[in-house]
């Protein structure tokens, strides 16, 4: 059952086109990766489902749990459950780690709030009362994003290159967040041009200039990484570059 049905979505802005008739649908309880070079689109069609602002003037239809939900807030498609982690999380000056984990629960307490941070692997002891800025590093930042979003326990998860900015511990840490996630029936959407995350997901959608060209497992879309694309009938050409340099 598609969790989240995305139905010829198209977007411009500045004039260009950025996403072209786009059409995917996320299955509940599975790991998808949204995948394609820097500028394939990826992260603009998040923003899209998420309802970001500059990102809502759209043509087509976005269904969560078959419910068209193109006209709602941020906030309201919050409230339904979709949930979005940042490429690069905010610093909140001021902010303690426990006011910032414990924001979108429904019901706050201190357990489920420590269970959260234990989860992604920081001491609750040492955290808690630290604040979310620059004190931080990336990797911290990353998983103390992580926490929050495991805290609200939304049935709908997008990550945005959760492995940008992070060392090998900390992604060893997120892959096994992931699929814990997954094993509780949570539906994750992995936006990245990363192999390593890549291997997570159960289902793959390919995207290039602003359109998907493949819909696959996962392991059929690993030799777009190895070989820089995959054979289409697209009218981009191969990049002579590697994948993480296009």
């Amino acid at each position: 059952m598609g969790i989240l049905e995305i139905k010829n979505v198209s977007l411009q802005m500045d004039g260009k086109k950025i996403l072209d008739e786009v059409s995917v649908d996320v299955w509940e309880g599975h790991i998808h990766a949204l995948v394609g070079t820097n500028g394939a689109g990826k992260s603009t069609l998040a923003s899209v489902i998420m309802g970001l602002e500059g990102y809502r003037d759209i043509t087509g239809d976005l269904f969560f749990n078959g419910e068209r939900i193109n006209d709602l807030s941020i906030d309201a498609r919050a409230r339904k459950g979709i949930s979005f982690g940042w490429q690069e999380p905010a610093r909140f000056e001021g902010i303690s780690i426990e006011s910032f984990v414990s924001a979108g629960m429904k019901e706050k307490n201190k357990k489920s709030i420590n269970a959260a941070l234990q989860q992604v692997g920081l001491n609750p002891d040492e955290y808690l009362h630290r604040s979310v800025d620059t004190t931080l590093s990336g990797g911290e930042r990353k998983k103390v994003e992580l926490a929050s979003i495991i805290a609200m326990d939304p049935p709908f998860i997008m990550l945005d290159e959760p492995d940008s900015g992070i060392d090998v511990g900390t992604l060893k840490k997120m892959a096994e967040v992931i699929k814990a996630l997954k094993k509780k029936g949570t539906t994750i959407l992995l936006i990245t041009h990363s192999l390593e995350v890549l291997k997570l997901a159960d289902h793959a959608f390919l995207m290039c200039n602003g359109t998907i060209i493949e819909k696959a497992t996962a392991d059929k879309i690993i030799p777009y990484f190895e070989n820089n694309c995959i054979p289409c009938d697209h009218k981009n050409e191969p990049t002579t570059k590697g994948v993480l340099e296009s």
